[in-house]
């Protein structure tokens, strides 16, 4: 026997306490569901209390999986150890638990990412035509998606979510903001850069490609990812899903498009060597911004859902919005955290 969706059953998050974890517990309490939480602090279980787990999903709804260390960071060895094991090891812990109920959860949606995809200059990726990249963020992605879909869980519909860059109050979005306040919200450019033979071993370097400010940038909003995991629990639709605009941009119309809603008329262009040097020191990777990603929601349209936030200008004025502060430099800078979590 299996919990049945979409009628107000329990819902497990596990690593709640990030920037979209925090959307889907706030989703889950309105809509008086009971939760429970996976994860470090105060969560009700710990990843290391695989009894708990299991109690946790035993009869759940729906399970959600979005444990992972941040890739925003510099990737050495012991931060790409940390990003792989973080998210192999919790995805097993789900897995396992699982397995182990008497009555397993009806949906499993396991975080994955956009960035499984090739770098897309021309035609759009999506899960049935979209092909695989390279190096160590997509063999992250593999590998997670390995873990996810791993042995027989019959009476578990299991999704991997290939989310894009979620814009919201925080995440990704805050640097670019605060760049742009500071006259520095222009297109970035990739350019030549000299990569050490280890960086190239590790699959970790990005390999320059003349862009000119044209590479795609794939986004969704916060608020259309809660929509999406509402409704792929109601939906049939198992395997990878796509969560993305269907609406991707370049990195000029990005950039160009954040100038106007935060009302900054001039943005310098930033070339590679000032985004490694400036990488370097915020402690972060150019990939992330020169990689181009051109994703679309193949299934989740073709099953109907529609998107709140299709097009990236409303999306950015329905963010970047409310009190501006001083920063410590004299400059005025949003009122955003840093960076905390990239699709």
């Amino acid at each position: 026997m299996t919990a049945e969706p979409g009628r107000g059953g329990r819902v497990v998050i596990g690593g709640a306490s990030g920037f979209l974890g925090r959307a889907l517990v706030a989703r889950a309490r309105r809509a008086g569901r009971e939760l429970l939480t996976i994860g470090r602090g105060d969560a009700d279980v710990a990843w290391h209390d695989a009894d708990g787990i299991a109690r946790a999903v035993d009869g759940a709804a729906l399970v959600i999986g979005l444990s992972g260390r941040s890739v925003d960071c510099r990737y050495t060895a012991a931060n790409r150890a940390e990003i792989v094991r973080s998210r192999l090891e919790t995805t097993a812990a789900l897995r396992a638990a699982i397995g182990r109920a008497e009555h397993p959860p009806a949906v499993w949606a396991n975080s994955s990412t956009a960035t499984i995809y090739r770098h897309a200059d021309g035609r759009a990726m999506t899960e049935a035509t979209g092909e695989h990249g390279e190096g160590f963020s997509v063999a992250v992605a593999e590998a997670w998606e390995a873990e996810l879909f791993a042995g027989a869980l019959p009476g578990t519909r299991r999704i991997a979510l290939r989310t894009a860059i979620v814009l919201g109050r925080g995440g990704a979005l805050a640097p670019l903001v605060r760049l742009t306040r500071l006259g520095l919200g222009g297109p970035q450019y990739d350019g030549r850069w000299p990569v050490s033979a280890a960086r190239r071993a590790a699959g970790t370097a990005h390999r320059f490609r003349r862009t000119s400010g044209r590479q795609w940038f794939s986004w969704i909003h916060l608020d259309d990812v809660v929509r999406a995991i509402d409704f792929l629990e109601l939906h049939p639709l198992d395997g990878p899903v796509n969560l993305s605009s269907p609406n991707p941009v370049q990195n000029r119309e990005l950039m160009a498009t954040l100038r106007r809603v935060v009302g900054i008329p001039f943005g310098a262009p930033q070339p590679r060597w000032l985004l490694e040097l400036g990488a370097a020191m915020i402690g972060t990777e150019t990939e992330l911004v020169l990689k181009s990603r051109r994703v679309l929601p193949e299934r989740l349209e073709a099953s109907g859902f529609r998107f709140a936030f299709p097009e990236l200008e409303p999306a950015l004025r329905s963010i970047v919005r409310g009190p501006v502060r001083r920063s410590r430099w004299g400059s005025e800078a949003l009122a955003l955290p840093r960076s905390s979590e990239i699709g």
